[in-house]
């Protein structure tokens, strides 16, 4: 029987689920961890669950009318989430954006129709780690465009409708995926959404799932942990050491601080080992699942997600590795197939 979707916002949701137990066998860790590769969404990654659903969750309540723009700061994710969702529904939409934000993202953005509205940094804030501080900058920009123009801002770090796409939606799939077989659930915070409404919806299905919030080493803020004076990390979209509205602490059952250095090198793991390739947070989420495997979650399996393709960070350091193209064929094949022995 034939399966054809209306349109491509039919393939949002439904993820894989993928046990990564060579890179656990790697670390010498006892227990699984379970990602769900929320990176074969149509936008590339988990965002585009919350930006359909915020979008007719305005369209229902009657916020959001036929042809007008929608704006929002967006560290390129949600934005990459709503160009698609406009584009089909027929909706401008412009995206605010650090400067410091990876140019995939924006020529992504760029290639669904969207708008720009770029936004530079503080001179202290280095190109490719954005800061609270600039993306103060970036909401105060996308408040003052929905102001003039007439916009609808979706203001994903303050709207409910966020944290339930992934209540509604994410943690059911997780649930049903696993048979309920799961004992930890760990996230990367960014606007604190998915976390809240995972975490939320699982611990309604079994009150004893423990979850964990995934934090930048300089930026935690859950746990009790202080951050630094200046938290500058790799990690794109979140970690901007302040607590986010939209997570119940009440849902967090403690919080694991991950290196740069450590985050570089799972993500490029797990792309070179599992053929995960996923941006800066899928490695921090599989680092802080491999952490908790090593401690207090011996043997228990673990969930988290690969938020985002690599595809999206090619311009970062996170896959910047060198390519001599005047190298012979022979010589490129033979060291790269070295490379995949030692990693296996």
């Amino acid at each position: 029987m034939g399966d054809i979707r209306k349109s491509v916002l039919e393939c949002i949701g439904n993820t894989p689920i993928v046990e990564i137990s060579r890179l656990c066998k790697k670390y010498g860790v006892e227990g699984r961890i379970l990602v769900k590769l929320e990176m074969l969404n149509p936008g590339a990654s988990k965002k585009d669950r919350i930006a359909l659903y915020m979008i007719e969750e305005a369209e229902r309540k009657g916020l959001l009318k036929p042809g007008q723009t929608v704006v929002e700061e967006t560290s390129g994710n949600t934005g990459n989430g709503l160009a698609v969702v406009c584009a089909v529904k027929g909706y401008p939409f412009v995206a605010a954006m650090s400067k410091g934000n990876s140019l995939e993202r924006m020529q992504m953005m760029k290639g669904l129709g969207a708008d720009l509205l770029l936004v530079d940094q503080l001179p202290t804030s280095p190109r490719g780690s954005v800061t609270g501080a600039d993306l103060k900058k970036v909401e105060e920009a996308a408040i003052e465009f929905a102001e003039k123009n007439g916009a609808f801002l979706t203001n994903q770090f303050y709207n409910p409708d966020n944290s339930m796409a992934h209540e509604k939606g994410t943690a059911r799939e997780i649930w049903e995926q696993t048979d309920g077989k799961i004992d930890y659930f760990v996230d990367f915070v960014g606007t604190g959404g998915t976390y809240a409404g995972i975490a939320k919806g699982l611990k309604a299905y079994n009150k004893n799932i423990k979850c964990f919030v995934v934090e930048p080493e300089k930026g935690g803020v859950y746990g009790g942990h202080t951050p630094s004076e200046n938290p500058i990390h790799v990690i794109q979209g979140g970690g901007y050491a302040v607590k986010r509205e939209l997570v119940d602490e009440t849902n967090v059952d403690g919080s694991v601080l991950i290196s740069d250095q450590e985050c570089t090198q799972t993500t490029r793991e797990l792309a070179a080992v599992e053929a995960i390739f996923g941006g800066f947070s899928a490695g921090a989420n599989v680092r802080a699942a491999i952490k908790l495997l090593q401690g207090e979650a011996r043997g228990k399996t673990i969930v988290c997600l690969a938020n985002d393709t690599g595809l999206k960070y090619l311009s970062t350091k996170l896959y910047q590795y060198e390519i001599n193209r005047e190298s012979g064929a022979s010589e490129i094949i033979k060291e790269g197939m070295k490379n995949k022995k030692n990693n296996c």
